[in-house]
């Protein structure tokens, strides 16, 4: 009986050992990204138009404003509140585009813009202005650039971008990073369009996403990263209290079994 309990407290390590390695030794290929999928040679170059090709749709919201070094000009189109560069001034300070399509800019007549880019609409307006003042320049910003993080991140939500520009990536590190069981490549960018929402796969493992057209956001993009098939039956951290009490009581168990016998 001895030696049965000696073979039992023996199976029991050999079984610790085992599920130890088999719990904890995850494929790097599924938590790794911008691999190499091609070859074995280090890329370090990859083309990327950065140039947003985002169109107005209605409800947008674009912020004006014109500075010129004729102080009378100046004048005519600055308030008297203080001059801060942050969203929520910005945003108070907006033109809103109309259902219609159109925005209304001082004393020109109402501008249609759906449809044209952020740097079409600054240029619109400067050619406007060019019939009248002398020395003014045009600057126009997007102020509700915003974009969704949802799933497997640390922080999901909505987030408003500063910058004018923004890719998958940057997206991601707003969110707090991706968990361990993000499914990295089935990733899903929700994208508005025209004619309604267009939603892509991309795999975010293969450093050929950096090539993607899709590699920087729009506004209101949503990017959904998936949970890997095994999540529900994996942990991020390996249960080792749950484990060790498992086998000690089995050992224990076995041991009042032999005692009892």
């Amino acid at each position: 009986m001895k030696m049965l309990l000696h073979k039992t407290k023996s199976w029991a390590s050999w079984l610790l050992i085992v599920t130890f390695f088999l719990w904890s030794c995850v494929s790097q290929k599924n938590v790794k990204l911008i691999q190499e999928k091609v070859n074995k040679e280090m890329t370090t170059q990859f083309q990327n138009a950065k140039a947003t090709t985002y169109r107005l749709q209605t409800g947008d919201h674009v912020y004006v404003r014109v500075n010129s070094i004729d102080p009378k000009t100046s004048k005519f189109f600055q308030t008297d509140f203080p001059y801060l560069m942050n969203s929520t001034y910005q945003y108070l300070n907006t033109y809103a585009v109309d259902e219609f399509g159109y925005i209304s800019f001082s004393f020109i007549e109402k501008m249609y813009v759906v449809g044209s880019t952020v740097q079409e609409v600054r240029q619109k307006i400067q050619d406007k202005l060019d019939e009248y003042f002398k020395d003014a320049t045009v600057f126009v910003k997007l102020v509700n650039f915003q974009v969704g993080v949802l799933g497997e991140v640390n922080k999901p939500g909505n987030f408003t971008i500063e910058q004018d520009q923004i890719n998958v990536f940057q997206a991601i590190g707003l969110a707090g990073g991706l968990t361990s069981f993000g499914n990295l490549k089935q990733v899903k960018l929700v994208r508005q369009t025209q004619t309604g929402s267009v939603v892509h796969l991309l795999d975010i493992t293969d450093n050929r996403i950096m090539e993607s057209p899709y590699y920087f956001l729009m506004p209101n993009d949503v990017l959904y990263i998936e949970p890997r098939n095994t999540k529900s039956l994996a942990y991020e951290q390996f249960p080792y209290q749950t484990l060790m009490y498992f086998f000690s009581t089995a050992i224990l168990a076995a041991g009042i079994f032999y005692n009892q016998k």
